[in-house]
Protein backbone atom coordinates (compact mmCIF):
# COMPACT_ATOMS: atom_id res chain seq x y z
CA UNK A 1 0.00 0.00 0.00
CA UNK A 2 3.08 2.29 0.57
CA UNK A 3 4.33 2.47 -2.67
CA UNK A 4 0.84 3.06 -4.19
CA UNK A 5 1.23 5.90 -2.02
CA UNK A 6 4.40 7.28 -3.27
CA UNK A 7 3.01 6.44 -6.94
CA UNK A 8 -0.01 8.10 -6.57
CA UNK A 9 1.98 10.73 -4.93
CA UNK A 10 4.62 11.24 -7.76
CA UNK A 11 1.35 11.17 -10.27
CA UNK A 12 -0.86 14.01 -8.24
CA UNK A 13 2.41 16.38 -8.00
CA UNK A 14 3.39 16.30 -11.93
CA UNK A 15 -0.18 16.77 -12.87
CA UNK A 16 -0.31 19.81 -10.04
CA UNK A 17 3.12 21.01 -10.77
CA UNK A 18 1.96 21.63 -14.52
CA UNK A 19 -1.87 22.66 -13.83
CA UNK A 20 -0.25 25.05 -11.66
CA UNK A 21 2.41 26.43 -14.06
CA UNK A 22 -0.40 26.71 -16.77
CA UNK A 23 -2.36 29.01 -14.44
CA UNK A 24 0.11 31.45 -13.62
CA UNK A 25 2.01 31.91 -16.33
CA UNK A 26 -1.96 32.72 -17.76
CA UNK A 27 -2.65 34.67 -14.53
CA UNK A 28 0.85 36.51 -15.15
CA UNK A 29 -0.40 37.82 -18.76
CA UNK A 30 -3.34 39.39 -17.35
CA UNK A 31 -1.52 40.92 -15.01
CA UNK A 32 0.81 42.53 -18.20
CA UNK A 33 3.99 41.20 -16.44
CA UNK A 34 6.68 40.87 -19.62
CA UNK A 35 7.62 37.18 -20.96
CA UNK A 36 10.97 37.23 -20.10
CA UNK A 37 10.05 38.06 -15.69
CA UNK A 38 7.19 35.43 -16.89
CA UNK A 39 10.16 33.30 -17.08
CA UNK A 40 12.39 33.91 -15.03
CA UNK A 41 10.47 34.26 -11.86
CA UNK A 42 6.81 32.70 -12.02
CA UNK A 43 7.64 29.53 -14.14
CA UNK A 44 10.24 29.35 -11.50
CA UNK A 45 8.89 29.41 -8.61
CA UNK A 46 5.67 27.27 -9.66
CA UNK A 47 7.96 24.41 -10.52
CA UNK A 48 9.51 24.50 -7.68
CA UNK A 49 5.39 24.13 -5.93
CA UNK A 50 6.30 20.04 -5.46
CA UNK A 51 9.36 20.53 -3.82
CA UNK A 52 7.75 22.49 -1.30
CA UNK A 53 5.05 21.06 -0.73
CA UNK A 54 6.36 18.49 -0.11
CA UNK A 55 9.29 19.70 2.49
CA UNK A 56 6.35 21.68 3.80
CA UNK A 57 4.28 18.73 4.67
CA UNK A 58 7.33 16.68 5.66
CA UNK A 59 8.24 19.33 8.46
CA UNK A 60 5.05 19.51 9.57
CA UNK A 61 4.60 15.67 9.99
CA UNK A 62 7.39 15.91 12.36
CA UNK A 63 9.96 14.04 9.34
CA UNK A 64 12.55 17.20 9.13
CA UNK A 65 15.31 14.80 7.22
CA UNK A 66 12.66 13.96 4.78
CA UNK A 67 12.20 18.38 4.39
CA UNK A 68 15.95 18.83 3.85
CA UNK A 69 16.99 15.99 2.25
CA UNK A 70 14.19 16.53 -0.58
CA UNK A 71 16.57 19.24 -1.25
CA UNK A 72 19.85 17.97 -1.14
CA UNK A 73 18.76 14.93 -3.21
CA UNK A 74 16.97 16.94 -5.82
CA UNK A 75 20.21 19.24 -6.14
CA UNK A 76 22.38 16.30 -6.15
CA UNK A 77 19.69 14.57 -8.87
CA UNK A 78 19.68 18.06 -10.75
CA UNK A 79 23.67 17.80 -11.69
CA UNK A 80 24.57 14.09 -11.33
CA UNK A 81 21.12 12.78 -13.27
CA UNK A 82 19.40 15.21 -14.83
CA UNK A 83 22.33 16.41 -16.16
CA UNK A 84 24.60 14.10 -17.26
CA UNK A 85 21.32 11.95 -19.08
CA UNK A 86 20.99 14.72 -21.04
CA UNK A 87 24.19 15.78 -22.03
CA UNK A 88 24.42 11.56 -23.29
CA UNK A 89 21.64 12.84 -25.86
CA UNK A 90 23.28 15.79 -26.90
CA UNK A 91 25.51 18.11 -25.83
CA UNK A 92 24.98 21.24 -23.39
CA UNK A 93 26.48 24.81 -24.08
CA UNK A 94 27.72 26.54 -21.59
CA UNK A 95 27.76 30.37 -21.28
CA UNK A 96 29.87 33.12 -19.55
CA UNK A 97 26.67 33.87 -16.74
CA UNK A 98 28.06 30.25 -15.37
CA UNK A 99 31.01 31.53 -14.06
CA UNK A 100 30.03 35.06 -13.78
CA UNK A 101 26.76 34.81 -11.88
CA UNK A 102 24.89 31.36 -11.78
CA UNK A 103 27.69 29.14 -10.36
CA UNK A 104 28.60 31.44 -7.99
CA UNK A 105 25.35 32.17 -6.63
CA UNK A 106 24.36 28.61 -5.93
CA UNK A 107 27.53 27.71 -4.50
CA UNK A 108 26.66 30.71 -1.82
CA UNK A 109 23.49 29.57 -1.31
CA UNK A 110 24.96 25.93 -0.60
CA UNK A 111 27.81 26.80 1.95
CA UNK A 112 25.31 28.89 3.46
CA UNK A 113 22.58 25.85 4.26
CA UNK A 114 25.81 24.17 5.50
CA UNK A 115 26.46 26.62 7.41
CA UNK A 116 23.30 26.96 8.93
CA UNK A 117 22.57 23.50 9.12
CA UNK A 118 25.83 22.87 11.32
CA UNK A 119 26.10 26.02 13.54
CA UNK A 120 23.10 24.76 15.76
CA UNK A 121 21.34 21.65 14.20
CA UNK A 122 18.77 23.28 12.46
CA UNK A 123 17.05 25.73 9.81
CA UNK A 124 15.48 28.54 11.87
CA UNK A 125 13.07 31.03 10.50
CA UNK A 126 15.32 33.93 10.86
CA UNK A 127 17.89 31.72 8.44
CA UNK A 128 14.81 30.84 6.17
CA UNK A 129 13.84 34.42 5.91
CA UNK A 130 17.37 35.37 4.88
CA UNK A 131 17.73 32.11 2.19
CA UNK A 132 14.40 33.47 0.59
CA UNK A 133 15.09 36.91 0.53
CA UNK A 134 18.68 36.56 -1.21
CA UNK A 135 16.99 34.45 -3.37
CA UNK A 136 14.83 37.65 -4.52
CA UNK A 137 17.75 39.59 -4.75
CA UNK A 138 19.72 37.06 -7.29
CA UNK A 139 15.93 37.37 -9.11
CA UNK A 140 16.45 40.83 -9.44
CA UNK A 141 20.29 40.84 -10.74
CA UNK A 142 19.33 38.05 -12.84
CA UNK A 143 16.74 39.52 -14.39
CA UNK A 144 19.03 42.84 -15.14
CA UNK A 145 21.22 40.52 -16.21
CA UNK A 146 19.29 38.92 -18.54
CA UNK A 147 17.76 42.18 -20.38
CA UNK A 148 21.09 42.13 -22.30
CA UNK A 149 20.61 38.99 -23.54
CA UNK A 150 18.58 38.28 -26.51
CA UNK A 151 18.04 34.81 -25.53
CA UNK A 152 15.93 34.28 -22.79
CA UNK A 153 13.24 31.91 -21.52
CA UNK A 154 10.63 31.20 -23.69
CA UNK A 155 7.12 31.15 -22.62
CA UNK A 156 3.66 29.89 -24.37
CA UNK A 157 2.44 32.90 -25.33
CA UNK A 158 -1.32 30.99 -25.68
CA UNK A 159 -1.75 31.03 -22.48
CA UNK A 160 -2.36 35.16 -22.76
CA UNK A 161 -6.21 34.43 -23.98
CA UNK A 162 -7.16 31.86 -21.37
CA UNK A 163 -10.63 32.40 -19.89
CA UNK A 164 -10.81 33.66 -16.72
CA UNK A 165 -12.90 30.50 -15.93
CA UNK A 166 -10.33 28.38 -17.31
CA UNK A 167 -7.31 29.66 -15.05
CA UNK A 168 -9.19 29.48 -11.70
CA UNK A 169 -10.46 25.76 -12.58
CA UNK A 170 -6.31 25.25 -13.17
CA UNK A 171 -5.16 26.58 -9.83
CA UNK A 172 -7.92 24.38 -7.84
CA UNK A 173 -6.84 21.30 -9.52
CA UNK A 174 -2.53 22.20 -9.43
CA UNK A 175 -3.75 23.28 -5.31
CA UNK A 176 -5.72 20.34 -4.68
CA UNK A 177 -3.19 18.02 -6.81
CA UNK A 178 -0.24 19.27 -5.24
CA UNK A 179 -1.02 19.04 -1.47
CA UNK A 180 -2.91 15.48 -1.38
CA UNK A 181 0.20 14.59 -3.78
CA UNK A 182 2.59 15.85 -1.11
CA UNK A 183 0.88 14.50 1.68
CA UNK A 184 0.62 10.87 0.64
CA UNK A 185 3.99 11.47 -0.79
CA UNK A 186 5.25 11.72 2.87
CA UNK A 187 3.45 9.07 4.12
CA UNK A 188 4.14 6.20 1.77
CA UNK A 189 8.02 7.62 1.48
CA UNK A 190 7.60 6.95 5.42
CA UNK A 191 5.96 3.42 5.58
CA UNK A 192 8.79 2.32 2.62
CA UNK A 193 11.50 3.45 5.12
CA UNK A 194 10.23 1.68 7.47
CA UNK A 195 10.04 -1.59 5.97
CA UNK A 196 13.04 -1.25 3.65
CA UNK A 197 14.79 -0.65 7.36
CA UNK A 198 16.87 2.31 5.99
CA UNK A 199 15.97 6.24 7.66
CA UNK A 200 14.03 8.76 6.52
CA UNK A 201 17.37 11.16 5.09
CA UNK A 202 17.66 7.83 2.94
CA UNK A 203 14.16 7.99 1.13
CA UNK A 204 14.03 11.69 1.15
CA UNK A 205 17.43 12.17 -0.73
CA UNK A 206 16.77 9.30 -3.18
CA UNK A 207 13.36 8.16 -3.91
CA UNK A 208 11.66 11.57 -3.17
CA UNK A 209 14.47 13.45 -4.41
CA UNK A 210 14.47 11.53 -8.02
CA UNK A 211 10.77 11.40 -8.13
CA UNK A 212 10.43 15.26 -8.11
CA UNK A 213 13.25 15.56 -10.52
CA UNK A 214 11.62 12.94 -13.06
CA UNK A 215 9.53 15.89 -15.20
CA UNK A 216 12.20 17.83 -15.54
CA UNK A 217 14.76 14.92 -16.77
CA UNK A 218 11.74 13.57 -19.03
CA UNK A 219 11.82 16.94 -20.60
CA UNK A 220 15.17 17.57 -20.70
CA UNK A 221 15.95 14.08 -22.84
CA UNK A 222 12.79 15.04 -24.87
CA UNK A 223 14.15 18.14 -25.74
CA UNK A 224 17.41 16.95 -26.84
CA UNK A 225 16.25 14.25 -28.86
CA UNK A 226 14.39 16.13 -31.03
CA UNK A 227 17.59 18.40 -31.14
CA UNK A 228 15.32 21.54 -30.03
CA UNK A 229 16.68 23.44 -26.98
CA UNK A 230 17.68 21.34 -24.31
CA UNK A 231 17.35 22.71 -20.73
CA UNK A 232 20.62 25.04 -20.20
CA UNK A 233 23.22 24.78 -17.45
CA UNK A 234 22.18 27.91 -16.07
CA UNK A 235 18.18 26.44 -15.74
CA UNK A 236 19.34 23.69 -13.60
CA UNK A 237 21.62 25.70 -11.34
CA UNK A 238 18.90 28.34 -11.72
CA UNK A 239 16.31 25.37 -10.07
CA UNK A 240 19.10 24.09 -7.21
CA UNK A 241 18.77 28.02 -6.04
CA UNK A 242 15.50 28.03 -6.00
CA UNK A 243 15.69 25.04 -4.11
CA UNK A 244 17.49 25.91 -1.36
CA UNK A 245 16.11 29.97 -1.39
CA UNK A 246 12.39 29.19 -1.85
CA UNK A 247 11.48 25.26 -0.95
CA UNK A 248 13.57 25.21 2.26
CA UNK A 249 13.58 29.41 2.96
CA UNK A 250 9.79 29.18 2.99
CA UNK A 251 9.55 25.66 4.98
CA UNK A 252 11.83 27.28 7.60
CA UNK A 253 9.72 30.52 7.76
CA UNK A 254 6.28 28.05 8.64
CA UNK A 255 8.12 25.64 10.61
CA UNK A 256 11.78 25.46 11.43
CA UNK A 257 13.33 22.66 10.32
CA UNK A 258 15.52 20.45 13.14
CA UNK A 259 18.63 18.28 11.74
CA UNK A 260 17.66 14.95 13.34
CA UNK A 261 19.22 12.46 10.88
CA UNK A 262 23.60 13.31 11.80
CA UNK A 263 24.16 11.64 8.76
CA UNK A 264 22.66 15.03 6.75
CA UNK A 265 25.53 16.85 7.89
CA UNK A 266 28.58 14.32 7.64
CA UNK A 267 27.61 12.64 4.46
CA UNK A 268 24.35 13.87 1.94
CA UNK A 269 25.34 17.58 2.45
CA UNK A 270 28.74 16.87 1.28
CA UNK A 271 27.52 14.93 -1.65
CA UNK A 272 25.86 18.05 -2.47
CA UNK A 273 28.51 20.53 -1.90
CA UNK A 274 30.53 18.01 -4.41
CA UNK A 275 28.72 17.75 -7.73
CA UNK A 276 28.23 21.50 -7.04
CA UNK A 277 31.78 22.18 -6.90
CA UNK A 278 32.97 19.71 -9.71
CA UNK A 279 30.77 21.74 -12.55
CA UNK A 280 33.42 24.21 -12.37
CA UNK A 281 36.18 21.86 -13.87
CA UNK A 282 34.14 20.21 -15.48
CA UNK A 283 32.72 23.15 -17.99
CA UNK A 284 37.00 24.01 -18.19
CA UNK A 285 38.16 20.78 -19.09
CA UNK A 286 39.13 20.05 -22.89
CA UNK A 287 36.36 21.11 -25.09
CA UNK A 288 35.78 24.10 -23.05
CA UNK A 289 32.08 25.96 -22.32
CA UNK A 290 30.46 22.62 -23.25
CA UNK A 291 29.12 19.56 -21.33
CA UNK A 292 29.67 16.29 -23.35
CA UNK A 293 28.62 13.12 -23.30
CA UNK A 294 31.78 12.23 -22.05
CA UNK A 295 31.25 14.38 -19.03
CA UNK A 296 27.51 13.71 -19.35
CA UNK A 297 28.63 10.02 -18.69
CA UNK A 298 30.74 10.77 -15.53
CA UNK A 299 28.19 12.58 -14.23
CA UNK A 300 25.74 9.76 -14.24
CA UNK A 301 28.43 7.19 -13.19
CA UNK A 302 28.93 9.72 -9.81
CA UNK A 303 25.76 9.48 -9.20
CA UNK A 304 25.49 5.94 -9.29
CA UNK A 305 28.08 5.60 -7.16
CA UNK A 306 26.47 8.09 -4.71
CA UNK A 307 23.45 5.92 -4.73
CA UNK A 308 24.94 2.41 -4.25
CA UNK A 309 26.47 4.03 -1.32
CA UNK A 310 23.92 5.25 0.50
CA UNK A 311 21.86 1.72 -0.04
CA UNK A 312 24.55 -0.31 1.01
CA UNK A 313 25.23 1.80 4.13
CA UNK A 314 21.36 1.74 4.73
CA UNK A 315 21.32 4.19 7.45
Amino acid sequence: MSIVLVLLGFALLVVGGEFLVRSSVALSFKFNISKMVIGMTVVSFATSAPELLVSLQAALSGSSAIAINNVVGSNIANIGLVLGCTALVGTIAVDKSFYKLNWPVMMVFSLALYYFLSHDGKLSAIEGVALFVSLLLFLIVLIKYAKKDTDVEEVDEALAIVSNFKVTIWLLIGAVALYFGSEWLVEGAKDVAQSLGVSEAVIGVSLIAIGTSVPELAASIIAAAKQEKAISLGNLIGSNIFNIGSVLGLTAIVKPIEVTEPLILSRDIFWMLGFATVLLPLVFLPKRFEINKMKGLLLVMAYGVFMFLLFTNGK
